[in-house]
């Protein structure tokens, strides 16, 4: 739906339709933009007329304060690995409120540091700043990388019959987050060690899908991938299915959660499938080449499923959901579920 003046818009990334119709807007004249802004595309990929590309990223950490610098890192990784790209050199530009200890400034700057340090990453500029009416950090990350023209994967390259893999389960970052942000909640519910359980699923089965990307690129020719974040791997798919115009169909039963992670999105109240969900990583593959994709990621400690297949070309493109004994579309989400929190 669109949105009219003195409407409060939800938390989260803006409506598909509105966002749709506001990139429409944008004529993208240069010719060496590859690929450029749409609904479902993650990164920008540029042509500098050499077998290498340039492969763009930017996003920001504003639902998390812990290990913020870290997270800002992560997470652009992420959308980067989606097109088979090596991240090289990370920006960042922090907002910092007044109310700011110079130790957690310090925290930040270390956790920048260290995460591109184990992606093999360099810092190599940005902006920060104390800002007015602030009550948390807030970090805007932008990722460069690079990858060769053989090597490069978009969105559209999705085949019909193609099969679909998540790797991991739903909602791994929105676990972390339930957990780290309201701990004292939960505290008064769960025992500890559950508790602490949660706040690592942050790196343990972790937010990262850089290294799921590089094992599945080396196991089969991968069509496309994407990164679930805000709006959880519901609206993941839905963008799956807009950036390559296709119909998809998904087995609602054969898709995992962790126990963890039903048990805290049951005590708020929220759907799992609607919640940000930074550490699953949604791949299409050739039906032939899909067993012996999973079977690599497995091999490697890596939750991996198939969780459903690419139907035919649409111009209006539909997620649908086996449920049981129906078929019906797949819910959509207006806003990240994990909102309801703040």
């Amino acid at each position: 739906m669109f949105y009219n003046a003195g409407m409060t818009l939800p938390l989260g990334k803006l409506p598909p339709d509105r966002l749709t119709h506001l990139l429409r807007q944008i004529a993208v004249r240069d010719p060496s933009v590859l690929l450029g802004p749409g609904v479902g595309r993650d990164c920008a990929v540029i042509d500098l007329g050499s077998d290498q590309l340039l492969v763009a990223k930017s996003d920001p950490i504003t639902f998390a304060t812990d290990e913020i610098g870290w997270y800002a890192v992560q997470i652009n990784a992420n959308d980067l690995a989606t097109t088979g790209a090596l991240p090289r050199w990370f920006l960042a530009t922090i907002l910092l409120p007044q109310s700011i200890e110079p130790a957690e400034i310090d925290r930040i700057f270390e956790q920048m540091r260290s995460a591109c340090a184990d992606i093999g990453a360099s810092i190599v500029g940005g902006h920060t700043e104390v800002t007015y009416d602030l009550t948390r950090p807030i970090v805007l990350g932008t990722l460069l990388g690079t990858v060769t023209r053989d090597r490069l994967i978009t969105p559209d390259g999705i085949q019909p019959g193609d099969a679909i893999i998540l790797t991991k389960r739903l909602a791994v970052e929105a676990t972390s987050i339930m957990a780290r942000e309201k701990t004292a909640e939960l505290r008064g519910v769960f025992a500890e060690d559950f508790v602490q359980r949660c706040r690592r699923f942050l790196h343990e089965p972790g937010i990262s899908v850089l290294r799921d990307a590089q094992i599945a690129a080396q196991a089969g020719h991968i069509h496309a991938m994407h990164d679930p974040t805000e709006g959880g791997v519901a609206t993941a798919l839905h963008e799956m299915a807009v950036a390559a115009q296709v119909d998809l169909r998904i087995n609602v039963a054969a898709v995992p959660i962790y126990p963890e992670t039903q048990a805290l999105c049951d005590h708020f109240g929220l759907d799992p499938w609607g919640v940000i969900a930074s550490g699953s990583l949604l791949l299409a593959v050739g039906a032939a080449e899909a067993d012996r994709v999973v079977e690599a990621l497995r091999g490697e400690r890596i939750d991996a499923t198939v969780i459903g297949r690419v139907l035919d070309r649409s111009e209006r493109p539909i997620v649908l959901a086996e449920i049981e004994d129906r078929i019906e579309p797949l819910r959509s989400f207006e806003r990240d579920e994990i909102a309801r929190l703040f």
